[in-house]
């Protein structure tokens, strides 16, 4: 259920050290994944790990850390103080080119959205009206690919610009002096950080708290609360595997074990175990 269902087991972690996605994906590649005879976790590098704890930049050590990061950072130091390689950084940027352009195309496609209001937007107008323009004949379906294609490249073309300055400028010869750098090579230029600024500050409030929208998401953290509810009550209920090592008295291990098993759930599963469970017969 994407950032709705981890707030929701943030909501139900509260008492037991939080629920962060970050985190969680540490714990996944270190612990949770049972692949080699005398080791826990998958056998990643070192800078595949740093890229996925420091991929939004910089970390600072203190109790605001999820605890996952804090001991691994204890084991394997992660040098959470520095910028994390180039290609993490890539990642980082990658992920909110695909948020906005998926959240464009879903919000158009569902309804949502308008290409009139759309119009309006610094970063989407000039596309929708561009094509518009160059393809009027064309369905609806072809014309909201088309605009996400060309919005994909006006986001990803802005940051090889940006990316390319920053080289040469801050003189980078190597991967140790991209993590030596006061700031983030890889990044949108700071007008496309405005106009996405400006994205997000419509999207807010005509798609992500569009009614249809809370409603779902609403629905999506009834289903992961009542099932953390359920497991953390009867830890005997969860999967035979999962029941291993903890304290079915509850507390804090029982709550991490349950947050675990639910994390790693599809939505499908979830929403079949919560009917399963309670009889409620939601559907999403």
């Amino acid at each position: 259920f994407g950032h709705a269902g981890e707030e929701a087991l943030q909501a139900c972690m509260l008492e037991y050290n939080g629920f962060d996605h970050n985190a969680q994906a540490l714990r996944i590649v270190t612990k949770l994944e049972q692949r080699y005879p005398s080791f826990d976790g998958l056998n990643l590098s070192w800078e595949t790990l740093e890229g996925l704890v420091k991929h939004n930049g910089p970390l600072t050590q203190d109790s605001s850390l999820p605890a996952a990061i804090l001991e691994y950072n204890q084991q394997h130091n992660l040098e959470l103080n520095s910028y994390p390689s180039a290609e993490a950084q890539v990642a980082a940027v990658s992920d909110d080119i695909a948020y906005n352009a998926h959240d464009i195309d879903d919000g158009l496609n569902a309804g949502l959205l308008c290409l009139e209001d759309l119009k309006e937007i610094s970063l989407v107008g000039p596309i929708v009206l561009e094509v518009e323009e160059l393809f009027p004949e064309i369905d609806k379906s072809r014309q909201i690919h088309e605009i996400v294609r060309r919005l994909i490249n006006s986001m990803v073309n802005d940051v090889i610009g940006e990316a390319s300055m920053r080289y040469n400028k801050l003189q980078v010869t190597d991967s140790q002096s991209v993590r030596n750098c006061n700031t983030a090579i890889i990044s949108f230029s700071r007008s496309m950080i405005e106009c996405e600024k400006a994205l997000k500050g419509f999207l807010f409030p005509n798609m992500y708290r569009h009614p249809r929208v809370i409603k779902t998401t609403d629905k999506a953290q009834t289903i992961v609360k009542g099932l953390f509810s359920h497991f953390y009550l009867c830890p005997d209920q969860l999967p035979e595997a999962w029941q291993k090592d903890i304290d079915k008295a509850g507390g804090a291990k029982v709550a991490r074990r349950v947050a675990d098993y639910i994390a790693g759930m599809t939505d499908r599963f979830a929403l079949d175990e919560h009917n399963r469970i309670f009889g409620l017969g939601l559907s999403l």
